[in-house]
């Protein structure tokens, strides 16, 4: 591991441990040369996964672009950061939970409405919103009620 600070390439690791959500080894490490400490993070290399859009097409899946959409549906509620990545940590490993190398755009956008029904219900409908595609009043409606009568 190549030194931050003076370029070296050599370092000892000096403490390991697991991050918050697993999904990572958070390492500290010294330089050999300057004897300076930085922190390195491990995580495992994953095979891509392909998200097949509703018009057919694919893109590689992109951890950043869920976490995104999930800030928008939650902007302005009392939702934290960490919150937000948990969820969308929580759904990128079911979807790679399945085995599959590619998954439905709408598998992703269920995935996310179970879990924001049981966070926060003005981010469910927001997001709802966009993923179900409401084209009048009268459905966005219909899908409070039903969410208020759960």
């Amino acid at each position: 591991m190549k030194c931050p600070f003076c370029g070296h390439r050599d370092s000892k690791v000096v403490d390991s441990r697991a991050t918050v959500s697993a999904s990572a080894i958070r390492r500290r490490r010294e330089c050999l040369k300057c004897q300076k400490r930085f922190t390195t993070y491990e995580t495992v290399e994953r095979a891509p996964m392909m998200v097949v859009k509703k018009d057919g097409r694919r893109e590689p899946f992109d951890h950043n672009k869920l976490l995104a959409g999930l800030m928008k549906a939650c902007q302005k509620r009392p939702i934290s950061g960490d919150a937000l990545e948990e969820l969308a940590s929580d759904v990128e490993r079911e979807l790679r939970g399945r085995l599959d190398r590619e998954v439905e755009s709408s598998a992703i956008g269920e995935a996310v409405l179970r879990r924001l029904k049981d966070l926060d219900k003005v981010a469910y409908v927001r997001f709802a919103s966009v993923y179900k595609e409401f084209q009048d009043i009268e459905t966005f409606v219909r899908e409070i009620e039903e969410l208020y009568n759960r």
